[in-house]
């Protein structure tokens, strides 16, 4: 049985509370999702965070706090299934996920907002500034899902997930990072466990190329775009870095950082914050 994930997030979560970062519940057509959200102290325009697949946003805690004191608000919503949401009502795929984001930050958000996301949350963070360019003040994309990958690249990230093993689990905290925490060994069975869950495993088994915007979509993003993809990254394939470069519009900005891997906010919270305040202040 999970013991240490769970009580790290909910120490987690009592901190972020603590914090101003209220926990609050988003109905979407697949259920209640569970959403954190607070009042921040300053000028710049609200952050709304969208963590990858596995994960949750309790791991953003860190960003979280150091942004709020800038930002007039900041949300972060939990994926369908992952964190502190409840299961779906059904089978998540994709497209699913995408319409039920697509409702929670309809409802989250109530002015344009640095939209960021890691991962899938990079995916959903696309989709939905495609789809709601109005909702969408800037964009900020961290090693983006999805992009331009082929079903055999597809068929690889899904044996990455696929571990058999605690040691298959430590192989895979090794693609995530840039250098993997202390820790790994101790939460590997429980990393393995978690990307067991029938959310995962029915995201990655219906996951297509199709999922993926087209270039000609791309080419519509309205909104200031920042790209960060690592220098360390090992978990996705790096023609989606060069698929990006090719497609994204002219105003994108993209930057790979020396000493980051898949998830620069678990990699170098600070270094990241300071970043996404900047690209803040720029709008």
């Amino acid at each position: 049985m999970p013991v240490l994930l769970p009580v790290a997030e909910n120490l987690g979560r009592f901190a972020l509370n603590r914090r101003g970062l209220a926990s609050r519940s988003v109905r979407t057509r697949v259920g209640q999702l569970h959403a954190y959200d607070g009042r921040g102290r300053g000028a710049l325009p609200p952050f709304t965070v969208i963590h990858g697949l596995g994960s949750a946003a309790t791991p953003f805690g860190p960003v979280l706090s150091r942004l709020q004191p800038h930002a007039r608000r900041v949300v972060a919503p939990d994926l369908p299934g992952h964190g502190f949401s409840p299961a779906p009502s059904v089978r998540l795929t994709p497209s699913v996920l995408f319409d039920a984001m697509r409702d929670a930050l309809d409802h989250l958000i109530d002015e344009p907002t640095v939209l960021c996301g890691n991962s899938l949350g990079g995916a959903v963070a696309l989709r939905y500034a495609l789809e709601r360019p109005e909702k969408v003040r800037g964009l900020v994309l961290m090693s983006p899902a999805g992009a331009g990958t082929t079903e055999e690249e597809l068929d690889d990230i899904r044996r990455t997930f696929d571990m058999g093993s605690p040691r298959d689990a430590v192989a895979f905290m090794e693609r995530l990072y840039h250098r993997p925490p202390w820790f790994a060994p101790l939460v590997a069975g429980e990393v393995r466990d978690r990307m067991r869950n029938p959310v995962v495993r029915d995201l990655l088994l219906h996951a297509t190329p199709e999922h993926a915007p087209t270039p000609r979509e791309l080419s519509t993003l309205a909104a200031p775009t920042l790209l960060l993809w690592g220098r360390s990254e090992r978990l996705l394939p790096a023609s989606g870095l060069a698929w990006l470069r090719a497609h994204l519009p002219p105003h994108a900005v993209i930057e790979e950082p020396e000493d980051v891997g898949h998830c620069p906010h678990m990699d170098a919270p600070r270094r990241l914050t300071e970043r996404l305040l900047r690209f803040a202040r720029a709008l």
